[in-house]
C-alpha cells in the first residue's frame, strides 16, 4: 500500500505542477462554503469568496480541456435554458447560446416579442410555467426588481444577464481574463474610470472577495449607489484591500494594474446623451492616463465600446484584453450554468469538485474508502488533464 501511495502522490503533485503553471493553482476553493446547487446568481453579493474562486477556477479547466484539448463534454445534454432578452446584446446571447449547446444543453432565445414580462402574462405565472418547461433562466432586463420577481416564485435558477443594477457575469469574465493574465488576481490594482454603473457595482461586489483593491474614478453626480459603496466598504474592510473613491480619473489610474472603462451611455439613456458626454470630459482612458499606472498595465472594457470612452492607441494595443474578456463570458456563463443546474453532486456522478489540498490530505492519511464514498474525488474526466482515476482505482480495494 505504501508504494501505491506514493505513487498517487508524486501523480498529484505533477498535476498540481501542470495546473500552477496555467494560472490556475489560486482560484481553487473548498467545499466549506455551501453548495450552489439551485441557487439564483442575482448578484456576486450572494456569493463568498470560496464560491467565487470556485466558478473561477473551473471556467479556467474547462476552458483548457474543451478549447486547447478539444474534449467534448456533454454535461447538459438533456438540459434546456430559457434567454429572455428585453435588452439586445451580441455577446451575452452568443456566450449563453453557444456555450450552453457546446455542453450539449438547448437554449431557448425569448425576445419582447414572445414574451411580455408583467404585461401579457405576470412574472409570477411566467416564472412557474418556466420552471416546467426548462432548467435555469437566463434574464437580461431593464429593472432589477423583474429578475427579483421572477427569482421569487421560480422553482429553478435565475441568472441575471444584466440588470440596471447588477452584471454579475461580466465581471466573473473580467476576473478570469485578469487571472489568466497575471496569473494570480489577490494583490492586483483595478481601477474603474467611468459611470457608476451596473457593472461597477458588480466590481465592487466582488473585488475585495479575491483580494483585489478598487479605485473608483466617477465625476460627481454619477457616483456609484449609496447602498452598493457601504457594502463594498465593509467588504474591504473583512478582507484587507483598498477601496478608493474619487472624482479625479488620473488619481484613480495612478499605481493600478488595470484600467476599465465601460460605456457612458446605456441603453435607455439616449436622451441623456450630450449632456453625459459634457459630464464625462476627461475621462476617456488614453496612454497618458496609463502613464501614471503600473508598468504592466492592461486594459478591460466589456464592450460596445464608443471613441470617447477608450482611444484606439489603447483598445487595440497589447496591453488591451477586451477581445480574451469578450470570449471569456462564455466560458464563465458555461460553468455558472452547470453549477447552478448542479451537475457537481454526488447523485449525479458519486462526484465534487475539490481543493488539491483536500486531494492531497485524503491520499497522505489514506482513508481512500471514506474519502471516494464520501463524494470527495475529483472527477480527472471533467477537470484535470492529467489522469488520476486510474491512480485512485488502484488504491481502492
Amino acid at each position: 500500500m505504501s508504494t501505491k501511495l506514493l505513487s498517487a502522490n508524486k501523480t498529484v503533485f505533477k498535476c498540481l505542477t501542470a495546473l500552477s503553471a496555467r494560472g490556475l493553482s489560486s482560484g481553487a476553493a473548498s467545499l466549506g462554503s455551501g453548495p450552489l446547487k439551485g441557487r439564483s446568481c442575482l448578484t456576486l453579493k450572494d456569493f463568498s469568496s470560496e464560491e467565487i474562486k470556485r466558478l473561477l477556477w473551473v471556467s479556467g479547466d474547462l476552458k483548457h480541456r474543451i478549447k486547447h484539448e478539444k474534449q467534448y463534454l456533454p454535461l447538459l445534454q438533456g438540459k434546456s435554458i430559457a434567454m429572455i432578452f428585453e435588452k439586445r446584446s451580441t455577446r451575452t446571447r452568443m456566450s449563453t447560446e453557444t456555450g450552453f449547446a457546446l455542453l450539449g444543453g438547448h437554449p431557448c432565445f425569448l425576445t419582447s416579442q414572445d414574451i411580455h414580462l408583467g404585461v401579457n402574462e405576470s412574472s409570477t405565472d411566467t416564472a412557474r410555467v418556466l420552471s416546467g418547461l426548462c432548467d435555469i433562466v437566463l434574464a437580461r432586463v431593464y429593472s432589477h426588481s423583474t429578475l427579483e420577481e421572477l427569482h421569487k416564485d421560480a422553482s429553478i435558477p435565475i441568472i441575471n444577464g444584466l440588470s440596471d443594477l447588477y452584471h454579475p457575469i461580466q465581471i466573473l469574465a473580467d476576473f478570469l481574463t485578469l487571472q489568466e493574465h497575471y496569473g494570480s488576481l489577490s494583490g492586483l490594482t483595478v481601477s474603474w474610470i467611468g459611470d457608476g454603473n451596473n457593472v461597477l457595482h458588480s466590481f465592487m461586489m466582488t473585488a475585495a472577495k479575491l483580494g483585489v483593491h478598487l479605485k473608483i474614478a466617477t465625476p460627481k453626480g454619477y457616483e456609484p449607489e449609496r447602498s452598493v459603496i457601504e457594502e463594498a466598504q465593509r467588504l474591504s474592510k473583512e478582507h484587507g484591500t483598498q477601496l478608493v473613491l474619487t472624482s479625479d480619473p488620473m488619481e484613480a489610474a495612478h499605481g493600478s494594474n488595470v484600467l476599465v472603462t465601460d460605456t457612458w451611455v446605456s441603453m435607455g439613456q439616449e436622451e441623456e446623451k450630450k449632456k453625459r458626454l459634457k459630464d464625462f470630459k476627461g475621462y476617456q482612458i488614453t496612454m497618458q492616463t496609463g502613464s501614471v499606472a503600473k508598468p504592466d498595465w492592461s486594459f478591460l472594457h466589456c464592450l460596445p465600446r464608443k471613441m470617447e470612452e477608450v482611444d484606439d492607441q489603447v483598445f487595440y494595443s497589447p496591453r488591451s484584453l477586451v477581445f480574451p474578456e469578450a470570449e471569456n463570458r462564455k466560458w464563465t456563463i458555461m460553468v455558472s450554468d452547470l453549477f447552478l443546474i448542479n451537475f457537481f453532486n454526488k447523485q449525479s456522478r458519486g462526484l465534487c469538485l475539490v481543493t488539491f489540498s483536500h486531494l492531497i490530505s485524503a491520499l497522505q492519511t489514506i482513508n481512500l474508502r471514506y474519502f471516494y464514498d464520501g463524494g470527495l474525488v475529483l472527477d480527472c474526466d471533467v477537470y484535470f488533464h492529467v489522469h488520476i482515476a486510474s491512480v485512485i482505482q488502484l488504491l481502492l480495494p
